[in-house]
Formats: structure tokens, sequence, C-alpha cells
């Protein structure tokens, strides 16, 4: 009897190391908004790739939102980002929404937390469901894999401190 049961959680447990790159080769439409994997690949920008575009397309490029926690945002940030509240939480969502109210729908929107691990971040996916569901075409979201010290500050990039 033992011997099943340790035979069955095994099975348990491949069947759940699985799920993750499967429900991510199904595509964003099988994920839950409140998902990272929820937010398309294509809707991805890798830390070297924002650092270039913000480096070379300064004032004129995408406008970068923080959608994590206020302490996160006032102890490091992306040079130039805005804080728009956490995406899991209504309040947050509220605040994305006034931030971008008067935006065209067509500006280029890179957000990002960095609180946590990509695949365990909370606020991410509801925060890109907020702008897409707003009519915002053209979002990226910024893939840290590991969090926002890791994958921009240890690299390098420019940060900034709220004063």
């Amino acid at each position: 009897m033992n011997d099943r049961w340790m035979c069955r959680a095994a099975l348990i447990a491949v069947f759940a190391v699985m799920a993750v790159p499967f429900a991510r080769a199904q595509g964003a439409e099988t994920a839950p908004t409140s998902s990272a994997y929820s937010i398309p690949e294509a809707q991805l920008v890798q830390p070297k790739a924002l650092e270039s575009m913000l480096r070379t397309e300064g004032p004129k490029g995408p406008l970068v939102l923080q959608v994590g926690s206020h302490m996160l945002f006032d102890e490091a940030h992306i040079r130039g980002a805005v804080y728009a509240g956490p995406g899991s939480q209504q309040a947050g969502q509220e605040l994305l929404r006034s931030r971008v109210a008067q935006l065209p729908r067509t500006k280029a929107i890179v957000i990002y937390c960095g609180c946590c691990p990509w695949q365990r971040c909370p606020n991410i996916g509801p925060a890109f469901a907020v702008l897409r569901e707003m009519g915002f075409t053209n979002v990226k979201a910024l893939y840290l894999a590991e969090n926002f010290g890791a994958d921009w500050v240890a690299k390098g990039y420019p940060v900034e401190q709220s004063h």
C-alpha cells in the first residue's frame, strides 16, 4: 500500500512539473489572466533589449510602468519609470488605469514588476490584462526571470531611487 501511494505521488509530481511548460506551449489563451504565462511570448521584452531601447530612443521611447509594490519602486526602479500600483490589487489596477487613461491606445508601454520569479509574479498578468482591456495595442512586459535585483540591478542597467 505504501509503495502504491509513493508511485501515485511520483506521478502527480511529474505531471505538475510538466504542466507549466505545457500550459506555456498551449498559448496565452489557456492561462488565467492572473498568471504571467497569460502574456504572449511575442509581447515579452528582455532586459538588454529594453535598456537598449531606452538608451537609443530616449524620450520618444516607451512609457515604462512599474506594476509591483511601492516599496520596491522606492528602493530602485528603471530610470524614468512611473509607479502604476500593484497589478494584483484592485487599487493598483485603478491607479494603472488613471495613469494611462489619456494616452493614445497605440502608445508603446512596457510594464514590469520584478518582485519575485516570473512564474510566481502576482502583478504582471493582471496589469497586462487591464491595459489590453483598455484597448492598448503596443504593450510589452519586461521578462525578469528571477527578480528585478538579479535581472536588472545586478546586471548594471540604469536605476534610480525615489526621493
